[in-house]
């Protein structure tokens, strides 16, 4: 009895449909953007990826031309220019290179040459060559340009005129212009430092904008075109979940060095605290170091003495080290220099240009034999990338840095008017 019972469960389990996992299913394109928009609410979709998920339709039938550089990529770090050229959806048939050349090899200020880029085997135009807006003959061939580079939130930073000049030569020659948006790693809410003064407008300040800006490219595209009267046929693909309050670290998003000495995200914040000295050729910033734009020093300086210094003035959201370092190449080239390494302990609360105005009136207070502004040829420089003379003159007469920021308030809060209607998220 008991041998007929197990064999009966036997013969039921034996009879019974075994359950099966359902096939998986490939999902659609779609279905991988819905996931990702829907479903994964906080992540920052960049421009270039809307673009191909949402909107290349915009570019049916037409011949594309595309601005960019090693920056522009998708999250997972494949490069615009690819992604374009392997969609059959879009007919990309030209390139455009800004300064540091198309795949980003060329140091900063020197020329970039027109010429057939190795991979896709299409024409580079440069932009940062003989000429720095597209010529007629550049445009010929195409119907409409795309513009994916990752700016950093400065004044000075080329790549935002780049992109002005290419707007300008777009309307002139009846092209359309689409900008494919990315964010400001430095955010977008902090707004900081002087405008361009008339006299001083040049490719590292062409309009009357604060040295931080607070914008993204696609942003200052729509200021550009609308209040320095462009007026090119401009689309801006917009970012999507970024929120003004995000800095780049916020994002998730992994970080392609916009040009030679900007290896991290951070270095933008940096940058705007000491480029504009790197200027004056007599303090060394990093550059021709291991740490670009995160140091002050020269072989004359006692980092202790001027670290306690830049301590006492109790800074927001910046601490710094008193540092020994030997360039590699640059300012003081083999030479034991002794400064100050900047380490940023809250992007929210550092003001990167007051910092910078704090540095360069630290170093003529302790060090007054070493003339910060000794070398008049740096000088014009200096002051373009300042946007005046306002600074270089106050500083030389004593100013405090509380009266040389008062002195631009007026002026940055112009900006910030103008700034306002432009704003996209």
């Amino acid at each position: 009895m008991k041998k007929i019972f197990i064999f009966i469960i036997v013969l039921l389990y034996g009879c019974s449909p075994v359950p099966q996992k359902p096939t998986p299913q490939k999902p659609t394109p779609q279905t991988v953007i819905d996931q990702i928009v829907v479903k994964e609410k906080k992540t920052v979709i960049l421009g270039v990826e809307n673009f191909l998920q949402n909107h290349f339709s915009l570019v049916k039938g037409k011949r594309v031309g595309l601005v960019t550089n090693p920056s522009g990529v998708n999250r997972q770090i494949k490069s615009t220019a690819d992604l374009l050229f392997e969609n059959p959806s879009v007919n990309l048939v030209a390139l455009y290179a800004p300064e540091h050349g198309i795949r980003g090899a060329i140091d900063a200020g020197k020329k970039v040459k027109t010429e057939i880029d190795p991979k896709t085997r299409l024409p580079i135009y440069s932009l940062y060559g003989k000429t720095r807006k597209p010529t007629a003959q550049m445009l010929s061939g195409v119907d409409i340009l795309l513009i994916d580079l990752q700016d950093v939130g400065v004044r000075s930073y080329t790549f935002i005129y780049t992109m002005a000049k290419v707007m300008e030569a777009a309307a002139a020659y009846n092209k359309e212009v689409m900008v494919l948006d990315r964010p400001n790693p430095m955010g977008g809410i902090a707004v900081e430092g002087n405008l361009v003064q008339p006299g001083y407008f040049s490719f590292v300040g062409m309009y009357p904008i604060a040295y931080r800006h607070g914008m993204t490219i696609g942003e200052l595209a729509r200021l550009f075109n609308t209040e320095y009267k462009i007026n090119s046929r401009l689309t801006v693909i917009p970012l999507i979940n970024w929120q003004r309050k995000m800095s780049w670290g916020d994002t998730q998003l992994p970080w392609i060095p916009t040009s030679p000495h900007v290896p991290h995200w951070t270095t933008p914040l940096l940058m705007a605290t000491t480029g504009m000295i790197g200027e004056l050729g007599i303090l060394s910033t990093g550059v021709g170091y291991t740490l670009p734009f995160e140091m002050i020093g020269a072989t004359w300086i006692n980092g202790e003495k001027f670290a306690n210094a830049l301590k006492r003035l109790n800074l927001p959201g910046v601490i710094f080290r008193p540092v020994y370092f030997k360039p590699y190449y640059g300012i003081y080239k083999g030479k034991v220099c002794q400064g100050v390494q900047i380490h940023i302990t809250d992007v929210n609360a550092f003001k990167p240009f007051v910092t910078s105005i704090h540095l360069m009136k630290t170093s003529m207070t302790l060090y007054p034999q070493h003339k910060l502004f000794a070398k008049p040829s740096r000088l014009k420089m200096f002051n373009k990338v300042m946007g005046s003379d306002h600074i270089l003159s106050s500083l030389q007469r004593g100013y405090s840095v509380i009266q040389i920021e008062a002195a631009w308030q007026n002026q940055l809060n112009y900006f910030k008017n103008i700034r306002r209607k432009y704003l996209i998220y």
